[in-house]
């Protein structure tokens, strides 16, 4: 068994929506792993309060305030990484948003606001981590917090453009791949796939359920947010040849 995080101790990680729910697991593990962790997000003082709480681990976290739909943002803290903790090794795109609303009659800003997030905020990033990691000769890690959603459309009420969404991610893992072959580089692309997490996304997206649906989600197996935590540890721990494209997780039990 090769697997082992021992070549990335020390080195620079962003994690983006690092505030709570999967974001705050991987940013949490990649710590104890001892990483230095830069964790981007709109309620900074979240992954402050983190950051107190993991005060004597192996790495360090640090809290960085970024809204992901703002391209100023992304580009101003991807500046203040370089220049208080060095080149960025691994990327965690995790940030992500769902919003209530519909395809048939949808308000047109929530879907740009869940394109501008899911799609775009991860390009952005994606693009400028690649151009750290190529003027420092980095063969880094780029990993998209992707959803089973992005494979296949489930029949589940208010999901409208978030499927859509997240299917473009498995589109741009695979072209990532290919651009990266054609340049003959060796940073590797991972997309994760989970499939229903415990996390705090309906809260926050203000999405809410009526009696039958919420009836069903109480019936539905989850996984954790350390469990994703722990798939992004595992595809980094792989070997340097090892590229692992697609990991998809599900909880015993899903029925989709």
């Amino acid at each position: 068994m090769v697997l082992s995080m021992e070549r990335w101790k020390g080195k620079v990680a962003i994690v983006t929506g690092a505030s709570a729910g999967i974001g705050a697991a991987i940013a949490e593990q990649l710590v104890e792993a001892g990483l230095q962790v830069a964790g981007f997000a709109r309620r900074s003082e979240r992954v402050e309060e983190l950051s107190k709480k993991l005060k004597g681990k192996k790495g360090k976290l640090f809290a960085v305030k970024v809204d992901m739909t703002k391209e100023d943002d992304i580009l101003k803290a991807f500046k203040w990484v370089s220049e208080k903790l060095g080149p960025v090794h691994v990327l965690v795109n995790n940030a992500g948003i769902a919003q209530p609303t519909n395809l048939i009659d949808g308000e047109t800003e929530k879907w740009k606001k869940t394109l501008d997030t899911n799609v775009l905020g991860l390009c952005i990033a994606t693009r400028e981590a690649i151009k750290v990691m190529k003027a420092n000769k980095i063969d880094g890690h780029i990993i998209h917090i992707n959803s089973v959603a992005g494979h296949r459309v489930p029949n589940f009420p208010g999901l409208n453009i978030y499927p859509a969404s997240k299917h473009a991610v498995t589109a741009l893992t695979e072209t990532l791949r290919q651009e990266f072959n054609n340049l003959g580089l060796k940073i590797k692309i991972t997309s994760i796939s989970p499939g229903a997490v415990t996390t705090e996304i309906a809260e926050t997206n203000n999405v809410v359920f009526d009696d039958n649906m919420k009836e069903l989600i109480k019936k539905m197996p989850f996984l954790k947010s350390e469990d994703v935590a722990d798939s992004v540890l595992y595809v980094l721990s792989t070997a340097p040849h090892v590229q692992v494209h697609e990991l998809m997780i599900k909880p015993i039990g899903e029925m989709s």
